[in-house]
């Protein structure tokens, strides 16, 4: 089991720090494109973010064909986000379903209905009973948005998926192997993530979410999976509220 796992935290590791080495290297569009100004005013590249979802793409393929859709999914709604996003003040669910019933349809409107729809037919495969399926794609969608969630400063998603993810490695068989995979795309970029020479972004959140979150379903029954989308749904909707209070302290400031 020790040497499955190994060999799932290296495989995605190298990828990971393969494509983001050659992306640093010659970036498409320019480096300009990459660039982004984080909280602290520092300018960093998004290289890290397709790259640690291609890794665990790509080392998920190696567990199970549904799984590696799903994470291509997150991550390639992850990654439209930040594109079509980045100038976007509004944040949350609530605010983008705002827009949406206003005519709107926004990137993070996108976003949402792209990763819970991977995430549904995900779970449709990997589950046999109709309420499991659903359960599933509940999980697989809501740690997307979770790691994302706590995307917030250098180091805090690579953080939550080490954390969250060694569990799963305990677990072993494709759970585990699934953590491991997450966990060694993250720790490919760690350092350069906490040296502000780079971050996930959504790209990387939520790719790297989703492969915890089908680690999640994989190791769990119906109990366990109830129980994971009780605490990300309790998790989303507190991250709402901090969100809204966030934007009214910023709009009282102005």
């Amino acid at each position: 089991m020790v040497i499955r796992m190994g060999r799932s935290f290296g495989f995605a590791a190298a990828v990971t720090r393969a494509c983001f080495v050659a992306l640093r290297s010659d970036p498409p569009g320019g480096p300009a494109r990459w660039s982004r100004v984080n909280y602290a005013g520092r300018t960093v590249g998004l290289y890290a973010g397709p790259a640690t979802a291609l890794g665990s793409a790509f080392g998920a393929a190696r567990v199970h064909p549904a799984v590696a859709a799903a994470v291509a999914v997150a991550g390639a709604c992850g990654a439209y986000d930040d594109a079509a996003g980045a100038d976007d003040p509004r944040r949350g669910f609530r605010a983008h379903l705002g827009a949406l019933r206003g005519g709107e349809v926004t990137s993070g409107t996108v976003k949402l209905f792209g990763i819970a729809t991977a995430g549904l037919l995900a779970g449709a495969v990997l589950k046999e009973r109709p309420v499991d399926k659903v359960l599933a794609g509940v999980v697989i969608a809501g740690t997307a948005h979770f790691v994302n969630l706590v995307d917030v400063r250098p180091g805090r998603a690579a953080g939550a998926v080490l954390a969250l993810g060694a569990p799963g490695v305990l677990r072993g068989g494709r759970a585990g192997r699934l953590s491991a995979v997450a966990m060694g795309a993250v720790a490919a970029v760690l350092a350069d993530d906490l040296g502000e020479r780079a971050m996930i972004g959504d790209t990387g959140a939520h790719a790297l979410g989703a492969t915890l979150g089908t680690a999640v379903v994989l190791g769990n029954g119906r109990a366990g999976l109830a129980a994971h989308a009780a605490a990300l749904v309790a998790a989303t909707v507190l991250g709402d509220k901090v969100s809204e209070a966030a934007r009214t302290l910023g709009r009282a400031g102005e």
